[in-house]
């Protein structure tokens, strides 16, 4: 006959929390899962495997082990649980999702800034800037500034920043076609994955 472990207190009415455990789960009847099976089965007497029981056996069977009976998917019919250590499951969650976070790669953007009179060398300069900043995986947003009475070259700009989109073709593609706002025209450069441009190389 197994032995019951003292069943340890658990932060069961935070309002904060997204799950329901133990009493709050005020339904019938549960769909049991989790790794624990064996370990539950020795203390229900009985051979428990992933299926639908009673929410009352259920709750019992998780005081017995000193565990909670935890709601993970409240939307199934009837709705998953297990039976877990409650507070080591929202460490676990926690962990998981702190991982996920930090595995996202963020978006760096580096501004490269045009005249409308930018000469040839001036433009190559800043171009192998542009393919080094894509080939680090960052966007590139350039851009080319009208002061004064040079807005009236705007189609001047215009033509640079297409030059450049043609240059940097290979590496990276534009979001969307030089756009004027303001003083200021604009275009975003994202680089494209290596996966693809291996493709194209081949």
């Amino acid at each position: 006959m197994a032995i019951r472990r003292k069943r340890t207190r658990t932060p069961y009415n935070d309002p904060k929390s997204q799950f329901r455990i133990n009493e709050q789960i005020g339904i019938p009847e549960i769909r049991l899962v989790g790794d624990n099976l064996e370990e539950i089965s020795e203390v229900a007497n009985r051979t428990i495997g992933p299926g639908v029981y009673n929410t009352k056996d259920a709750l019992s069977w998780a005081f017995d082990l000193g565990l909670d009976l935890v709601e993970i998917s409240p939307k199934a019919h009837p709705p998953v649980c297990k039976i877990i250590d409650y507070n080591k499951f929202l460490y676990l969650k926690k962990k998981k999702e702190k991982e996920i976070k930090s595995n996202t790669q963020k978006t760096v953007i580096k501004e490269i800034r045009f005249g409308p009179n930018t000469d040839d060398h001036d433009f190559q300069f800043k171009l192998r800037h542009a393919i080094k900043f894509l080939e680090e995986g960052s966007k590139v947003k350039a851009y080319v500034h009208f002061r004064g009475r040079s807005i009236v070259y705007k189609d001047r700009g215009e033509l640079l920043l297409l030059k450049l989109m043609k240059e940097l073709e290979e590496l990276g593609s534009a979001e969307e076609l030089p756009r004027l706002e303001k003083r200021r025209m604009t275009v975003m450069i994202a680089p494209k994955k290596q996966g693809s441009k291996k493709k194209k190389s081949e």
